[in-house]
């Protein structure tokens, strides 16, 4: 899988694409990671890639130019592989706009052979982004980012960890929260069996595995319909 960043900060992925699943699952050979600096697609000594909006009011709304010169520049020559120019997958735009972004969203993202990801910044995009270029919106929820590197760096993970052999088991993943019938994980424990007065749940000491596996179905679907009821009412339906 390639996965291609545009961005403004090209050096705010470096550190985290070099540490853990993201920096194993590129060794081995599963993904590989492009970042693309949107200023080099600009045409003035400046490298200018925002303006005043249209119609007045606070802030800088970013140019449409850059992008989408950016993105058509992807695959012309690339790794000498003589493509049409733009990628090949979704275009994703981070925007606060954006619908949220879902479990669901990785595994169908982790399917596809590129990734492409928009990162905004400064107000906003200009719309024409959106609307003429990108294939998708979303958000990682209710809140405003400083840009949208802080969520295309989660998106990224969230989408190599679940490509074949990123991580040790697919029993690894099958386990997170979400990824079971929408249920969030029950709760972890390790050595030692008691800290500062806190024990471990006796059922996980026994060795019976049948004991064990309802215990924590039990706790996943207490946890989601006590914290998250939305998931809940969403399962009960289906």
């Amino acid at each position: 899988m390639r996965i291609n960043i545009v961005t403004i900060f090209p050096g705010f992925f470096e550190g985290p694409l070099s540490l853990s699943i993201p920096a194993r699952a590129a060794e081995a050979g599963l993904v590989e990671y492009n970042v693309v600096d949107l200023r080099a697609f600009t045409h003035d000594r400046h490298r200018t890639v925002d303006d005043a909006p249209y119609g007045g009011g606070t802030g800088m709304v970013m140019k449409p130019g850059p992008f989408f010169e950016a993105v058509e520049s992807l695959g012309m020559g690339a790794g000498g592989d003589g493509r049409e120019p733009g990628p090949r997958g979704p275009i994703v735009l981070m925007s606060a706009r954006g619908r949220r972004f879902e479990h669901g969203d990785a595994v169908r993202l982790s399917l596809e052979p590129e990734l492409t990801l928009l990162c905004g910044h400064y107000k906003d995009v200009d719309q024409r982004v959106a609307e003429g270029l990108a294939t998708e919106e979303v958000s990682l929820g209710d809140f405003v980012l400083s840009g949208g590197e802080f969520a295309a760096l989660a998106i990224t993970d969230a989408v190599v960890r679940l490509l074949p052999g990123a991580l040790g088991t697919h029993e690894s993943a099958a386990s997170d929260s979400f990824y079971e019938e929408g249920l969030l994980s029950p709760p972890s424990y390790t050595r030692p069996a008691e800290y500062r007065g806190m024990g471990v749940p006796e059922v996980l000491l026994t060795g019976d595995h049948a004991r064990i596996e309802a215990w924590r179905r039990e706790k996943a679907e207490e946890l989601t319909r006590a914290r998250r009821p939305d998931l809940w009412d969403v399962r009960e339906r289906g």
